[in-house]
């Protein structure tokens, strides 16, 4: 008799990915005993004896990691593949199950990375921020709220959509047309990005030179105006990029680093913060 997943082991085992993908997350293993947790009510369902249980499991210890949200729909691609095992499938073995992993992880986190946080949330982040103008809580809940209901039912979609297409759905993401998405959802995130990086980051400098009357001779900011605005903005992001995508910096050191170098202006007299005491 063929073996079937249920809609509530499907269901089960999406839940436990979306809540546990992190379990136990450490730099050795990231997110694989989120995987294993998630594999777990499938490979309950599917065999009666122990030692196949265990054996299933064990498959599935291997690393693993990629974006979370995105990376969803190998985990339902698996459970089609542990259904197809469970039911003596010749060309579905262990071997095979990990491969496919390790051949989506990557891929899936370069489309995810790049969809995901390189676009959707600095677009949600964006009209957080405007609907917060004035101290406003609206754009905290806003973005609270529709993040985790984008969040939710996105992943979902990936879970049983990957379930169903099984095989199909790796020759999208990693053949030519996969490819073709990465580049154009690259593009489109740099694009947002800048985009939220010009409306709401402002460096400014308060620098001026003063005639023997005490009078401004010389505004820096003035002329930088006239030459080109938005410079100093420019400047500030181009090195916090670089900072972190060559130097592999992490975010908290480079908001040390602007903490450090926005101290060190205002006591200069390169930046006034414009606080009165």
């Amino acid at each position: 008799m063929e073996k079937k997943l249920s809609k509530k082991a499907l269901t089960k085992s999406f839940h436990n990915w979306y809540y546990r993908h992190l379990t136990c997350f450490s730099q050795e293993h990231m997110q694989t005993f989120g995987y294993l947790c998630a594999m777990l009510p499938l490979v309950e369902e599917l065999y009666d004896n122990e030692d196949d249980k265990a054996k299933a499991m064990n498959t599935y210890t291997a690393f693993f990691n990629t974006e979370p949200q995105l990376g969803t729909v190998v985990v339902g691609i698996t459970a089609g593949l542990e259904e197809a095992r469970a039911n003596g499938a010749e060309d579905v073995d262990e071997e095979a199950i990990n491969g496919l992993r390790a051949g989506l992880m990557g891929p899936i986190a370069g489309i995810g990375d790049s969809l995901v946080v390189g676009t959707v949330i600095p677009i949600l982040l964006g009209i957080a921020m405007g609907m917060s103008t004035g101290g406003s809580p609206l754009g905290a809940i806003f973005y609270i709220i529709v993040w985790n209901l984008f969040a939710y039912f996105g992943m979902r979609f990936m879970y049983f959509k990957g379930y169903q297409l099984g095989g199909k759905a790796v020759d999208f993401l990693i053949g030519a047309q996969g490819e073709a998405l990465r580049d154009s959802i690259s593009m489109l995130g740099g694009i947002v990005i800048g985009a939220v990086s010009a409306t709401w980051v402002s460096v400014t400098t308060s620098l001026q030179l003063l005639n023997e009357e005490g009078e401004p001779y010389l505004v820096l900011q003035d002329k930088l105006n006239d030459v080109f605005p938005g410079l100093l903005t420019a400047v500030f992001i181009i090195i916090c990029w670089f900072l972190m995508a060559k130097k592999k910096m992490s975010p908290i050191k480079v908001m040390l680093i602007l903490v450090v170098v926005a101290f060190l202006g205002v006591l200069v007299g390169f930046f006034n913060p414009g606080l009165a005491y």
